[in-house]
């Protein structure tokens, strides 16, 4: 039987599109026919890559007839118009994280597709990754009890980054709360399975040449009395990595004589502006850009994409997510509970997607589950910089 195919097209051919490139590449279900970027040169490598339409504008790619959904990849503060646009056109949505930066706007995309009968999709985030869906499982079967606490945390290089001006500020939705709490939030709150009712927090913005904040601690309290603690920092020292066998977030082996090359690289840039080039010229279509390589020769030794160390602990057991599969420490034995290698990198954003679009199937990352991954978001902010406990409505 033939697969079901989605005609995408794409807003945005920045980072996020980058990372994504892969699974669009390899996946069968999906055919790249169209994209809008304000950036020419990003547009000539598409037209020139997929033999595609391409376009200045949202505008023009949401009235484009060959589309079926549209994946938005724009920078955070565009999501929510962009989205209204794609809806206003008749065409599903795949919109990057997070999903917007206030919960008016996500009310407005949740309202927008919704009235146009199309599908809304938020992702991705880690929280599709198929060794937290499948802890999710194992906690949904009872066989280990009530999940009592869960510890999630990352150490990454993220702030030293190349970064665009705007990234560097927090109410442009820049900073490791709106990019990288949103993996962190939404992982916790889907192997939970409850929703969050309080939120406490720190926030650490250290360095006066990132103007933003680059590290939190977060305490999450669930409606069934479960609790989980979130720790990240993206200041580039510790790569917590080193406690995944060095199999970094994209699911491939990492280098450890790599250390301190992110900081070393912004080290022979002079502006912020020439900072922003940096980042550009490595994106799609930019002169340093690299394209992924062939899907054969790169999934060879993939395991499954992460966001760091994880453990679940339940009433009977810990279970622990990895790149290979699940760990199982009970009371008595310990289990690997293995995953297959993904042939496709990010297979579990396709699946939502066609069995949403060609399915009619409502997807487990639509704009209602988004939003309350923001309202958490959000709430560490608060709680950051007001120094108070923050109580949280009901969640869906």
């Amino acid at each position: 039987m033939t697969q079901p195919l989605i005609r995408l097209g794409v807003a945005g051919l920045g980072r996020a599109f980058t990372l994504m490139l892969p699974t669009f590449l390899t996946d069968a279900r999906i055919e790249l026919v169209a994209a809008c970027d304000p950036r020419p040169a990003a547009r000539s490598q598409f037209a020139k890559d997929f033999s595609a339409n391409v376009y200045d504008t949202i505008e023009q790619l949401a009235g484009d007839p060959t589309v079926d959904a549209i994946y938005i990849a724009s920078p955070h503060q565009f999501h929510a118009e962009h989205t209204r646009v794609a809806a206003r056109n008749g065409k599903h949505v795949l919109v990057e994280k997070p999903m917007a930066l206030s919960l008016a706007e996500c009310d407005q995309m949740i309202a927008s597709c919704f009235e146009a009968g199309v599908h809304l999709i938020v992702g991705h985030c880690h929280s599709f990754d198929s060794p937290y869906l499948s802890a999710r499982s194992l906690v949904a079967s009872g066989d280990f009890g009530k999940v009592r606490m869960i510890q999630a945390l990352n150490y990454t290089d993220f702030l030293f980054r190349p970064r665009r001006p705007e990234e560097l500020m927090t109410d442009e939705g820049g900073g490791v709360v709106f990019s990288q709490a949103a993996h962190q939030v939404d992982v916790v709150r889907l192997i939970a399975g409850s929703p969050v009712v309080r939120v406490r927090a720190m926030l650490g913005a250290w360095d006066p040449s990132r103007p933003t904040e680059g590290a939190y601690s977060a305490m999450l309290w669930f409606e069934d009395g479960a609790f989980a603690s979130l720790t990240y920092s993206g200041y580039a020292h510790f790569d917590s990595d080193e406690w995944t066998n060095w199999i970094g977030e994209m699911g491939n082996a990492k280098d450890p004589d790599s250390y301190g090359s992110a900081r070393r690289r912004l080290l022979t840039l002079q502006s912020p502006e020439e900072e922003a080039r940096m980042k550009a010229a490595g994106t799609y279509g930019g002169p340093e850009y690299k394209p992924p390589a062939a899907p054969a020769a790169s999934r060879v030794t993939a395991l499954h994409q992460h966001f760091g160390p994880v453990i679940v602990t339940c009433d009977r057991a810990d279970i622990r997510p990895l790149p290979s599969g699940v760990l199982v420490y009970g009371d008595d034995l310990r289990q690997h509970h293995p995953l297959a290698a993904p042939a496709v990198p990010r297979f579990e954003v396709i699946d939502e997607l066609v069995n949403a679009v060609a399915g009619g199937v409502r997807p487990l990352h639509d704009g209602q589950w988004a939003r309350a991954t923001l309202q958490v978001c959000l709430a560490l902010l608060a709680s950051g910089r007001e120094g108070r406990d923050v109580e949280l409505p009901v969640q869906g």
